[in-house]
């Protein structure tokens, strides 16, 4: 599918998401095809469209030629939905396969050029509902100067079911969803309540800019 094919699916939706709303590229993982949301979100602008990049920042890397496309999207995006799945690099390794270092540079480096985010935290009983992390985690937050705001993500098991069709074996069978308590104790490690920009910010607002 074209990027304008893509826009010529999404404008009859505009009335529902109005003028406090926009066009949000998620996945699978978005930063994969950075030269599509390019081209995309520039087709938003060109419209007076607000555009969010919703990333786990694997892809994330300062190498070229991928950082300057990079800032290239980041110039036609309002704000990222960054999901950050453990602050520790080695249980980020044992969760994902990989290690978090390029991700958190990605949170540092959206901070820097006052890139607007939220923070979101998929709170997983016996993985990553663990209180000396999430603790990390609300520490490591506030360090950055950029968050709108701080989400905690209950697991849920929803899924199950599409793994069952496919044949697929589910890794996390048997995992139940967090409890309210759990997920309250989460949110007050991380200090959710701290983070309240979303409810005044406005696309193509810098966060840095706001702040001065």
């Amino acid at each position: 599918m074209t990027a304008s094919e893509l826009m010529e699916k999404a404008l009859p939706y505009r009335a529902f998401w109005g003028e406090d709303g926009g066009i949000t590229l998620s996945g699978g993982e978005i930063l994969l095809q950075p030269e599509f949301a390019l081209e995309v979100f520039t087709k938003c602008k060109e419209l007076g469209i607000s555009t969010c990049l919703d990333t786990c920042g694997a892809p994330f890397t300062r190498r070229e030629p991928w950082f300057s496309l990079f800032n290239k999207l980041l110039e036609v995006t309002d704000i990222l939905l960054v999901d950050i799945k453990h602050i520790n690099s080695d249980e980020h390794r044992l969760l994902t396969g990989f290690p978090n270092e390029n991700i958190l540079d990605l949170c540092e480096y959206l901070s820097e050029i006052g890139k607007p985010v939220w923070i979101r935290h998929v709170l997983v009983p016996g993985i990553t509902d663990n209180d000396k992390y999430l603790k990390q985690l609300g520490e490591y937050i506030k360090t950055l100067d950029n968050v709108e705001k701080v989400e905690v993500l209950p697991y849920h098991t929803m899924g199950v079911h599409k793994y069952k069709e496919m044949g697929i074996k589910y890794r996390l069978e048997g995992v139940e969803p967090p409890t309210q308590d759990r997920v309250e104790n989460a949110e007050k490690l991380l200090c959710v309540d701290d983070y309240k920009g979303y409810l005044t910010w406005k696309p193509g607002v810098n966060t840095k800019e706001e702040r001065r």
